[in-house]
């Protein structure tokens, strides 16, 4: 799935492009603070727990559980149970019987999440009242490098647990809803592979430095 702009296209939109772009580095700092605080709660060192629903223009769709406490996680989905201790992928194929090993840091234990490149750096910030919620908006600068083009996140005004996320990787749009947010109280024990429970019945494959 390595999206791009047709040159050509790129040189004829050039001057829109620019204009765009310049519309976009309209920036908030308030938002900024709002935002790094809620992506704290996702990401930082308390960790989090969620629910969520994602469907990428409908050519993927997943949704489960997942943790997250810094460099580690572990999520439940239709198709995976996962493990990241922050070294070693554990990515157990319930259906094929497999358990395939990747170094943390590696592209291949995830083909999609990967798409999802970004810096807090990278975008400017608005928000706005939606109702009972808060909204903020992110949109790329035009010296950013990441996929990410653009994303709107819905917020609890209150207590800044995410509600929703509309985000725009190059062209297309992934749309993820999150319940049950629970952030900190994330016991490490949690990101420890199991080993024992599939010692019998799956194949290990291990990719670990490839």
């Amino acid at each position: 799935m390595k999206l791009k702009f047709l040159v050509l296209l790129s040189i004829v939109l050039s001057s829109l492009t620019s204009v765009a772009y310049a519309a976009h580095d309209v920036d908030d700092p308030e938002a900024r603070a709002i935002f790094e605080k809620a992506y704290n709660q996702v990401f930082g060192p308390n960790g989090c727990s969620l629910k969520y629903d994602v469907n990428l223009v409908g050519v993927y769709k997943t949704n489960g559980t997942i943790w997250y406490k810094g460099k580690k996680n572990k999520f439940i989905d239709n198709r995976y149970n996962a493990w990241c201790d922050g070294k070693t992928i554990y990515m157990v194929h319930r259906k094929k019987k497999t358990v395939t090993m990747f170094d943390a840091t590696s592209e291949k234990a995830d083909k999609y999440r990967n798409k999802f490149k970004f810096t807090l750096d990278d975008f400017a910030y608005t928000k706005e009242q939606k109702g009972n919620y808060l909204l903020l908006k992110l949109k790329q600068k035009r010296s950013a490098k990441g996929t990410v083009k653009e994303a709107q996140i819905v917020l609890d005004p209150k207590t800044l647990a995410p509600l929703s996320a509309r985000i725009k990787v190059l062209l297309f749009w992934a749309n993820i809803k999150i319940s049950n947010f629970k952030s900190g109280g994330i016991n490490d024990t949690i990101f420890t592979f199991p080993a024992k429970n599939y010692a019998s019945g799956y194949k290990m494959v291990d990719k670990r430095g490839e």
